[in-house]
């Protein structure tokens, strides 16, 4: 029998906000993904990285206003260590839980991914995508008058650090991807939303961007002709009038339903919005896709039908 395959876009809940808590984080987010496999799914997964490029983003900054002769680190340097440290941490978790489950046949590998961008995006006039840590008012200005960082509240939890959030046209390492998928290898790819890149001419050059991990992880799981897209949040379903009293918690959407949802500004830009139109545009793209969006313990049960918000197509 056939092995669905599944490609998870794990948030930065999974993950943490620092080195000590990212190392822990992943041993939770790592039985999680191992259950699946144990369900007899084939899993790939991405990640955002949030707090990550911030922290990354920052520390780079800092070593080049101490050092006259260090040059700024752009951003897509930035995501690229960012991939390479989450997928060291990821991988070396995911490879210890599975030998505890004696599982020995399964190779574990990061691949260090870069996303094509359209140059006339309109995201690159306007910056939306939050990135680094949360600051207060005060400190969101100093970083704006000292850094040129466009700072914006977020959902009134304080200040953060935004930058421009192009779509995702071309995964570039695709064919090495894939290679290792259909070889039998738990593949981390994608990482961040992948590192941005503009083509030109044969030369692929960064850009100052961070791709949304959903639409990222949309791409990757058309690219590998996925069964499911799992995209795992800090709540267990979707609701309708999140955070009010007349809160309506979804199990089940068509595509359809979902875009009325959409257009009549159910879910929030930034936060829910790009994991449904992410969700609804994997499940639209063929026929029998599936996708889930549910909490990242309650992974397994979503899968088996039991909670999670489901979008399919009618």
């Amino acid at each position: 029998m056939k092995k669905k395959r599944i490609v998870i876009a794990l948030g930065g809940n999974a993950l943490g906000n620092t080195l000590p808590e990212q190392m822990q984080a992943v041993k939770t987010t790592a039985k999680a993904i191992v259950d699946l496999i144990e369900e007899g799914c084939e899993v790939v997964i991405a990640h955002g990285n949030g707090p990550q490029v911030g922290m990354i983003n920052n520390a780079m900054a800092a070593l080049s206003r101490e050092d006259a002769k260090q040059p700024n680190t752009p951003l897509s340097v930035c995501v690229a260590m960012s991939q390479a440290y989450i997928g060291y941490d990821l991988q070396n978790a995911l490879r210890e839980e599975l030998y505890n489950r004696d599982i020995y046949d399964i190779p574990v590998a990061t691949m260090i991914t870069q996303i094509r961008v359209n140059t006339d995006d309109p995201a690159f006039e306007t910056p939306s995508k939050p990135i680094g840590h949360f600051m207060s008012e005060e400190q969101a200005k100093e970083a704006e008058a000292k850094y040129g960082y466009i700072m914006k509240e977020d959902a009134g939890r304080g200040f953060r650090r935004v930058v421009a959030s192009p779509k995702p046209a071309e995964i570039i390492e695709i064919g090495a991807i894939r290679s290792l998928v259909d070889s039998g290898q738990l593949v981390i790819a994608c990482g961040g939303g992948g590192i941005p890149v503009i083509r030109q001419g044969n030369h692929l050059k960064g850009a100052s961007a961070v791709i949304d991990k959903d639409f990222a992880s949309c791409l990757l799981a058309e690219e590998l002709d996925a069964d499911y897209l799992i995209i795992l949040t800090a709540i267990e379903k979707v609701a309708l009038n999140f955070g009010t009293p007349e809160v309506k918690w979804l199990d089940d959407l068509t595509t359809e339903q979902a875009e009325t949802y959409i257009k009549e500004g159910h879910f929030a830009p930034g936060s829910m919005l790009p994991k449904v139109q992410a969700a609804v545009r994997f499940a639209q793209s063929k026929a029998g896709r599936n996708a889930l969006i549910t909490l990242l313990e309650k992974a397994k049960d979503g899968i088996q039908g039991t909670t999670g918000t489901r979008i399919h197509q009618a």
